[in-house]
């Protein structure tokens, strides 16, 4: 099990990137939460299986198709055992 926390930068807000975010976390059968920062930023949390976090975290660095993705920041978290995706607003 892997838990990470992810900030993407860029063209992220008003492009859909939560929603399609959220649809491809529970297409691979990850759980956590997106969310925007208030900064133009996305934020979001998810765990699953190594396999699983890695297929959201490459997907999230093209995000969906009018996001550009200029950067993003992962660190490591501690699993928590969650369950479902949700958008945070």
């Amino acid at each position: 099990m892997r838990r990470v926390n992810v900030i993407v930068a860029g063209s992220v807000q008003g492009v859909g990137y939560r929603f399609s975010t959220a649809q491809e976390a529970k297409r691979l059968g990850v759980s956590g939460w997106v969310r925007n920062l208030h900064d133009g930023r996305v934020e979001a949390e998810f765990e699953g299986q190594e396999t699983q976090v890695d297929a959201l975290l490459a997907w999230m660095a093209e995000g969906p198709q009018y996001a550009e993705v200029t950067s993003s920041r992962i660190s490591e978290r501690t699993p928590k055992g969650t369950e479902g995706f949700r958008v945070v607003r």
